[in-house]
């Protein structure tokens, strides 16, 4: 009996070490996930959002926070450390590229955004200067149907204002705006709802807009028609590239992400959002 009773506790013991998982219990450890942050340009996170997914599908452990802001805030969130990588609509300046390394995701163009009902059909380079400048403030002045020409100005921090301004040969102090717009979207959906509208915005995005039957339309620009296959043919005067930015020297996990979006694997995420892929 002496011995049974020695038994029986040692039995109780071993089985609540099993049904806790003890010691010889095998138990697979927890895969850390990693979390990877970029901010910036509201016209490369569409396509960086798309890339993402892909990844994600592909790298269950890490997961990919793509905010935007502007190209301002992804230079500055990628300088300083706030964002793994920047998002950014514009090359960088000499300045800012002496701690940030570019990468080229994709190329898209700016372009004007006009109502679909308005009857205009192109303005030269002088009209949408006396446009933007407020010396030409109804539409009967550039042959369409008498109306007052809402102007559509893109916030600070927006590559398009520095590219537009330089394009027509103005400072942005210059510009006598009716409203100021932030992202594409919202800029896209001011037009949609005013027949008298006038923004510059991504191509792409416009194209994505125009695609989903807003009543929207974008004007060509020096004769060439605005659209993707113009922008891929160099023929459209006013493209930029998509970037993203790093800081030298990315860790492993953020290195892997930024050599997936650089890659011929997601040429055909570009292409479906009326971008157009990088030379590579």
């Amino acid at each position: 009996m002496a011995a049974r009773g020695r038994i029986l506790p040692a039995l109780v013991l071993a089985a609540s070490l099993v049904a806790c998982g003890g010691p010889d219990s095998a138990q697979a450890p927890e895969t850390e996930v990693r979390k990877i942050v970029l901010t910036g340009s509201s016209t490369v996170a569409p396509l960086l959002s798309e890339i993402a997914k892909r990844y994600e599908a592909r790298r269950p452990a890490v997961r990919i926070d793509v905010q935007t802001g502007g190209s301002s805030r992804g230079i500055a969130d990628s300088r300083s450390g706030v964002a793994d990588l920047g998002m950014s609509s514009r090359p960088l300046e000499p300045d800012e590229a002496a701690d940030l390394e570019e990468h080229a995701v994709a190329v898209d163009g700016v372009g004007f955004v006009v109502h679909a009902s308005n009857e205009v059909a192109a303005l030269d380079d002088s009209q949408l200067l006396g446009i933007y400048r407020g010396e030409i403030d109804d539409w009967s002045e550039v042959g369409g149907e008498p109306g007052p020409i809402t102007v559509i100005h893109r916030a600070d921090g927006r590559s398009e204002v520095d590219l537009v301004t330089e394009y027509l040969g103005i400072e942005p102090r210059e510009i006598r705006a009716d409203l100021i717009s932030g992202e594409n979207q919202h800029a896209l959906k001011s037009v949609a709802g005013d027949p008298g509208a006038i923004v510059y915005v991504s191509v792409g995005a416009a194209e994505r807009e125009a695609a989903t039957g807003a009543p929207i339309r974008l004007l060509p620009l020096r004769g060439v028609p605005a659209n993707a296959e113009e922008v891929a043919a160099g023929r459209f005067p006013l493209a930029r590239p998509l970037v993203l930015l790093a800081r030298p020297g990315p860790d492993d996990t953020v290195a892997a992400f930024l050599d997936f979006a650089l890659s011929s694997e997601v040429d055909d995420l570009i292409t479906s959002l009326a971008y157009v892929p990088p030379a590579r």
